[in-house]
């Protein structure tokens, strides 16, 4: 099935083109148009005759990174500097592989499996046909989202003639966080408030993240578009997750409002920061030269440094839930780390 099959939906004020399930899209964008293709091909292949589909192939120039260097956090060490442009060229290649796999087991580990809960009933506050109808359209994004960086992948692995293997990587420093919050916790709504806190700061601080890919206009052009389309639904699963969060606070009693507002801190705070042990993983595998001490060294220069400055979104949810005074967080100047 291609999406001339579907049944459109809707076009918004911007000429975005909505089919569902899918994420929105200009049809006037080749490169947009393709990966949604792409994306109404995969999603039914198994219980269809196959089409012809566009080749995102024909939209990959090879001289484009795959990952901008500037979000690199080696970028200005004389290390990576040395380096031959084939050998940068193919760590960039590894890093746009881990993001898309981040992304995967955030979508997967943390933001669906916290809708879930909240369908299954596990939050006072939170109810109705309403909001399920909502919580079961963003599952399905997610989903998409998930199929989208997956193809970008079997991409990028494709035309750079390597595995690039997800196997190699080790679990991303949010998912970890999550997981053992969650395994330390002794009662199972500290578990489920975890979960729920972790997928608000997700969802609601994920489009910083995406901001910096998706008006990169340096890396492939496939990838920037991966991250744009992606981009566009968030903006919407982040006013949902704001406001359960809201709804979930005021019906919380004081135990329950103190351990939440902990977790989301610290959700943002393994949202932020640099995945030093990814990177680890891609030099080693790599056997760059002289890694272990450039790591080291931007490590101890970089104490506390975060890849994602913009924190505006959750700052405005805790000013909203007037808890600002109550949180530990340096949210210095709120803005995107460019």
């Amino acid at each position: 099935m291609t999406i001339d099959d579907l049944q459109l939906q809707r076009s918004d004020a911007d000429g975005l083109v909505h089919f569902p399930g899918l994420p929105a899209f200009d049809p006037a964008d080749e490169t947009e148009n393709a990966i949604i293709r792409r994306l109404a091909g995969n999603w039914h292949r198994r219980s269809t005759v196959k089409r012809d589909e566009p080749d995102l192939d024909e939209l990959f120039v090879a001289g484009r990174a795959d990952y901008p260097e500037k979000l690199v956090p080696f970028r200005a060490h004389p290390t990576w500097q040395a380096m031959p442009d084939a050998l940068r060229s193919r760590l960039l290649s590894w890093a746009w592989i881990a993001y898309n796999r981040h992304t995967v087991l955030a979508e997967q580990r943390v933001a669906n499996p916290a809708f879930a809960l909240v369908m299954d009933g596990e939050f006072p506050g939170l109810g109705g046909p309403d909001l399920e109808i909502a919580l079961a359209q963003a599952m399905v994004d997610e989903q998409y989202h998930s199929l989208m960086h997956i193809n970008a992948s079997a991409l990028t692995r494709r035309k750079r003639g390597s595995l690039f293997p997800d196997s190699a990587l080790p679990e991303s420093h949010t998912s970890r966080m999550h997981s053992r919050l969650r395994d330390e916790a002794a009662e199972r709504w500290q578990r489920s408030l975890t979960t729920l806190a972790f997928a608000t700061v997700s969802e609601i601080s994920i489009n910083a993240y995406l901001d910096l890919l998706a008006g990169d206009r340096d890396i492939q052009v496939v990838n920037s578009t991966t991250a744009q389309l992606h981009n566009r639904d968030e903006y919407c699963h982040a006013s949902i997750s704001d406001e359960m969060a809201k709804l979930v606070y005021d019906v919380l009693d004081a135990d329950k409002r103190r351990f939440f507002l902990d977790m989301l801190v610290a959700g943002l705070e393994a949202f932020v920061a640099t995945d030093y042990s990814t990177w680890e993983a891609i030099l080693r595998i790599e056997r760059v030269p002289g890694w272990e001490r450039m790591v080291a060294d931007v490590r101890s220069e970089s104490s506390g440094a975060r890849l994602v400055r913009d924190y505006s979104g959750l700052h405005s949810l805790m000013s909203d839930m007037d808890v600002l005074g109550e949180v530990d967080f340096d949210w210095g100047l709120a803005v995107t780390n460019t």
